[in-house]
């Protein structure tokens, strides 16, 4: 048991660093026989290349009973121009969702819009659509990215949700660090995701997969109920949901589970059955490799599960895996 745990520790961290690895990333999209062999189980966790195929899974997944968030999935954007196509995505996206009256939550990572060309160029594109989504209804959810830029994404955020409410941020659990970014944020009822944090890091700056996050986890959701956020519990691991339950938080007011697309349905479908809110991230774009990549370093049993579609006769559709 010992060596299996440690095998899947070292084969998660390799799944990670070969999600970071821009060279392989360029040779799959470049060779069509891997792109749509890889394409395949990407299917499962992703809704499909265009926002249509985002927005028909998401108007299911609210007619039965869900709330939902969507990203058009990009991240690390390095020219003026392709971070102007994906801000004027967003705008459509919003645009699409108000269009056909589905609640949502549109979330994405500031460095698809601009952060890794300019900070004032980035908040401009994230003020120009919190300026469109301001009296819709429609959350604005900024996600966490390595934590090296951590420190610019919470100052972005900040000055950004001072003037605009419907304003989220995610913290990771992983990095030490966050305790004081949580004590830093103001108490105003702002919506918070916390997640353990996908990306590898050095142990000097966050805790690996262990008990001890698992601990560190619920004291930040416990720190963050107490100072009034409405709080998104962004986890599938089941010993901190039935913790969750049992300290009673999952019926605090304005807190929910929030589950990735394709992960654990069955999980998200016993939870609304008993009666606690479930929130399911959708993606949706074409830059799946690095999402596909975490999605089975995190758990990497989900390895299986994409030899099994690759060669499946048929095409995957996760929807119909939520009751």
């Amino acid at each position: 048991m010992a060596i299996m745990i440690e095998l899947e520790k070292q084969f998660a961290e390799t799944m990670k660093s070969i999600a970071r690895r821009a060279a392989l990333k360029d040779y799959v999209e470049q060779t069509p026989s891997i792109y749509h062999m890889l394409q395949r189980a990407a299917a499962r966790y992703v809704t499909g290349d265009d926002r249509a195929a985002g927005l028909e899974a998401g108007s299911a997944l609210v007619n039965k009973g869900y709330a939902i968030s969507i990203e058009y999935i990009g991240e690390n954007t390095a020219d003026v121009q392709s971070c102007e196509a994906a801000a004027l995505e967003m705008e459509q996206l919003i645009q699409s969702l108000i269009d056909r009256g589905i609640p949502a939550r549109v979330s994405f990572d500031l460095s698809h819009i601009g952060l890794s060309i300019d900070h004032a160029f980035a908040y401009k594109q994230l003020a120009a659509l919190a300026e469109q989504t301001q009296r819709t209804g429609i959350e604005l959810f900024i996600s966490m990215e390595e934590s090296a830029k951590t420190e610019a994404i919470l100052s972005i955020y900040k000055r950004a949700a001072a003037v605009y409410p419907n304003m989220g941020i995610t913290l990771q659990a992983q990095l030490h660090l966050t305790a004081q970014h949580l004590n830093d944020l103001q108490t105003d009822s702002r919506r918070l995701r916390l997640v353990k944090g996908a990306y590898q890091e050095p142990v000097e700056l966050a805790l690996s997969r262990s008990d001890a996050l698992n601990e560190r986890y619920l004291q930040l959701l416990e720190q963050s109920i107490d100072k009034g956020h409405r709080v998104s519990i962004a986890t599938h691991d089941e010993r901190i949901i039935d913790e969750v339950i049992n300290r009673g938080w999952a019926l605090k007011p304005g807190v929910e589970f929030e589950m990735l697309y394709g992960i654990r349905p069955d999980l998200s479908s016993k939870l609304r059955r008993a009666g606690y809110p479930v929130r399911i991230y959708l993606t949706y774009g074409h830059e799946w490799y690095l999402y596909l990549c975490h999605r089975i370093a995190e758990h990497p049993p989900n390895l299986y599960q994409a030899v099994i579609d690759i060669a499946a006769d048929r095409p995957i559709d996760s929807v119909r895996d939520y009751e």
